[in-house]
């Protein structure tokens, strides 16, 4: 809040009669207005991006408005919306102010209704002697209303605003109000209040793997620690995965997938050697299972960006692909969705929680590396695929067959889980964070060029496909000055690739990579 708003909570329901009388020993006056009641939902993404932002958004009275925290209930933006009941996309949003402000922030994301509201308010306006209006009031009575249309009361709340030049009659009422009817700071917002009563976390719900480890302790806690967390993030996001909520679900659970195959393999001597194998048999059924849908995903929501690499007056020419792509993904997504909910997919799922749940506990014979210390074994793993990378970054050339850098590509992949799991827990972040950073920018060259080879052979092999919707031909046409540019971008990646591996495998980079991890 400002030094112009304030807003006070209560332990009990407010009564505009006792705030008259409170105020009048300052020789104030109350004049309240007709009551109101209005129902509100308060939204935010998944992972709570608005919330991050200091901002808040509700429907309420058929519109939609964002709210800067702490600046009082006054929107800075809006947008007429229906009773938003299931996932919002932005760009369902009318053009405008509203969507400006709101797309920059959750990019992709889809709104989901988080708590819905019942306000009964009251407003009132202070008045000073001469029957001029010094603040104003709003008796709040808020209650949860559930699915069913149960409600249950939140605590109410006294929102204050006040007038320009009477700041100081403002902070009096504040006191005053406080010190006579027992009411307190607000510490949350009635959206954070509204989100936790209705079994939310305002936050959000994350996918960070944020687990503390100590350097000395036992590789296979360590280990079950991180595969905990990467199976809850997993567990997170796999409902709305199958719902088709948004992209990111799916690219969260699958990015967990991944990471946890990573672990498998390079902490592989901390596992028993039978579980270890199906756990990574399975762990790679549900990435290739995902996989084509995820790629389908990013096809669409990147296919405007995409062809903006086509001259203008050829780019209308592309709407018959976007149509295949369209198809094909729900294609996909029906063939995934499937195979998630399959009892294969639910006993993985069973047994990758089982085995964390023993590994600690379980025979040591057949786990060489269960009792090492994880910031040994982290380090040598690390050192390891550095200096692997090192090795296969050096003998890449211009004219090198696409798979090889492909395979850098995994090993880059790699290496970056190994340094965000367990580098930045246990090593100088002064060495780690340059280290991500210098890969970062390697990975990027190395998957624009791949995703570069995949697009191509993707438009490739839909040409027939394309070649029968009406405006087919000439859509193919334009198809293949696509194809052009998307080369050419490859070509230039790999022009690029040179100065990125240079900076990654730099004398500097090595000496630091020895320093931190051993020699």
């Amino acid at each position: 809040m400002t030094d112009r708003t304030a807003e006070l909570v209560a332990e009990r329901e407010l009564a505009p009669e006792e705030i008259a009388a409170a105020l009048a020993e300052l020789g104030l006056a109350v004049r309240a207005a007709d009551a109101d009641t209005i129902e509100r939902v308060y939204l935010d993404t998944f992972d709570g991006l608005l919330h991050a932002e200091g901002l808040t958004l509700r429907w309420q009275r058929g519109q939609l408005e964002l709210l800067p925290a702490g600046r009082g209930d006054i929107p800075f933006a809006a947008a007429a919306c229906p009773d938003p009941a299931g996932p919002l996309p932005v760009a369902q949003l009318s053009p405008g102010p509203l969507r400006d402000a709101l797309h920059p922030v959750i990019d992709v994301r889809a709104l989901l209704a988080l708590a819905r509201v019942r306000v009964h308010s009251t407003p009132l306006a202070v008045l000073d002697a001469l029957d001029k209006t010094v603040a104003r009031l709003a008796v709040e009575t808020p209650a949860l209303v559930s699915g069913s249309g149960r409600e249950a009361l939140l605590r109410p709340r006294l929102r204050l605003a006040g007038v320009r030049g009477y700041e100081r009659e403002l902070a009096l009422v504040r006191d005053r109000l406080s010190g006579a009817l027992g009411l307190e700071p607000a510490g949350a917002t009635l959206a954070d209040e509204a989100v936790r009563a209705a079994g939310g976390r305002p936050e959000g719900t994350g996918a960070k793997v944020d687990v503390a480890l100590d350097a000395n302790e036992r590789a296979d806690a360590a280990a079950a620690a991180v595969l905990s967390r990467m199976l809850e993030i997993a567990d997170d996001n796999l409902p709305g995965t199958i719902a088709d909520t948004d992209s990111e679900f799916l690219h969260d659970y699958r990015v967990s997938v991944r990471r946890s195959r990573a672990v498998l393999r390079e902490l592989k001597g901390v596992f028993p050697p039978g579980e270890l194998g199906e756990l990574r048999a399975e762990l790679r059924w549900l990435q290739q299972v995902t996989g084509p849908s995820r790629d389908l995903d990013v096809y669409v929501l990147e296919f405007d960006a995409t062809r903006a690499l086509v001259p203008g007056e050829e780019r209308a020419e592309l709407e018959p692909l976007r149509a295949v792509l369209g198809g094909r993904r729900l294609v996909a997504r029906r063939q995934m969705v499937q195979e998630l909910r399959s009892p294969r997919a639910v006993g993985a799922r069973a047994r990758w929680g089982s085995m964390l749940e023993r590994l600690v506990a379980l025979p040591g014979e057949d786990r060489p590396d269960a009792t090492a210390p994880i910031g040994e074994l982290a380090a040598a793993r690390i050192r390891r695929v550095y200096r692997r990378m090192v090795r296969m970054g050096r003998a890449i050339g211009p004219d090198s067959p696409a798979e090889e850098y492909h395979e850098l590509r995994k090993q880059g992949k790699e290496l970056r889980y190994l340094l965000e799991l367990l580098g930045v827990p246990l090593f100088d972040a002064g060495v780690v964070k340059p280290m991500i950073r210098a890969l970062k920018g390697l990975q990027d060259v190395l998957g624009r060029h791949q995703d570069r080879e995949v697009q191509t052979a993707t438009l490739r092999a839909l040409a027939d496909e394309v070649s029968a919707l009406p405006g087919g031909p000439a859509c193919l046409i334009a198809m293949g000055v696509l194809v052009d540019r998307l080369e050419r971008d490859a070509a230039a990646a790999r022009a690029e690739f040179a100065d990125a591996f240079a900076s990654f495998a730099s004398a500097e980079q090595r000496a630091r990579v020895r320093k931190a991890f051993g020699a």
